[in-house]
């Protein structure tokens, strides 16, 4: 190899690795107006579940990734300290075989739920825990998250995929299905591009516009009236979304999920 031919390789191996470097911003993204959610080291930008009383057991950080774990005592999503109107944003997912987690938006509340009931449904459970709201943040139970949800998923072992293509990995949860099955096979990070401006949403999967919708779609009226009753406070969150300054949260849904590599930049 010449010198010449040296010192280019060289170059494009340290672009390369550059561009691969987990949890950081090129110069050019940082130019670009885009800022890091997660460092990959400790939770700056969310609310720490260590410092919550008492603790939240349902997270953890390990290799460089947000991890969401199982058998959490206090089930909760992982929520950031500041708020987003219109933004972009992107993140790398892998979820474990059977798993189920999500990227909830434009939330528009957070309810902890009221004991649970012999025989009472989820959706009963949380419209009564709307009406009487406890006050107290229980050392065993669930906060229920009200807003938008990028899907994620394991679409072939998880039994919620087969309830329809509106709870598939990418899909607007319970309301927009995507257009095709995107993902990568478990065990293998996908890449994911959540884009919220006004009403209008784009959900990306591995370089796949797989959702191009609008929050106002029939089909979001349809779906929560479908499973929460069109005389609910959660449905008249959904259908109306009046907040539009709002919080962004992982979800724990009782799997083993991990995510690096969220960036996000204010539109």
């Amino acid at each position: 190899m010449t010198h010449v031919l040296r010192i280019t390789a060289l170059a494009c191996a340290a672009v390369l690795t550059a561009a691969a470097a987990d949890n950081q911003l090129t110069a050019q993204e940082k130019s670009a107006g885009w800022r890091l959610m997660f460092d990959g080291k400790t939770y700056g930008g969310w609310e720490d579940p260590a410092r919550k009383v008492p603790p939240d057991n349902g997270f953890t950080i390990e290799d460089g990734c947000l991890k969401s774990l199982p058998h959490q005592t206090l089930n909760q999503d992982l929520f950031t300290t500041a708020l987003y109107g219109d933004f972009e944003m992107e993140f790398d997912w892998k979820i474990s075989p059977g798993g189920n987690s999500g990227v909830k938006y434009r939330i528009q509340d957070r309810v902890m739920l009221a004991d649970e009931k012999p025989g009472q449904k989820f959706e009963d459970r949380v419209n009564a825990s709307m009406k009487n709201r406890r006050k107290d943040r229980p050392a065993k139970g669930q906060e229920y998250v009200i807003g938008f949800e990028y899907q994620v998923l394991d679409n072939a072992k998880n039994p919620d995929a087969l309830r329809g293509t509106n709870h598939q990995a990418g899909a607007l949860y319970d309301m927009l299905s995507p257009l095709k099955d995107a993902t990568k096979p478990v065990g293998e990070f996908n890449h994911s591009r959540l884009v919220v401006k006004g009403d209008t949403v784009e959900h990306w999967l591995n370089g796949v516009k797989v959702v191009d919708g609008s929050l106002n779609a029939p089909e979001v009226a349809k779906g929560s009236a479908a499973r929460w009753g069109a005389d609910s406070q959660v449905y008249e969150l959904l259908v109306k979304h009046p907040k539009k300054e709002c919080q962004i949260s992982i979800q724990n849904h009782g799997s083993d999920a991990w995510f690096k590599n969220l960036k996000i930049r204010k539109l």
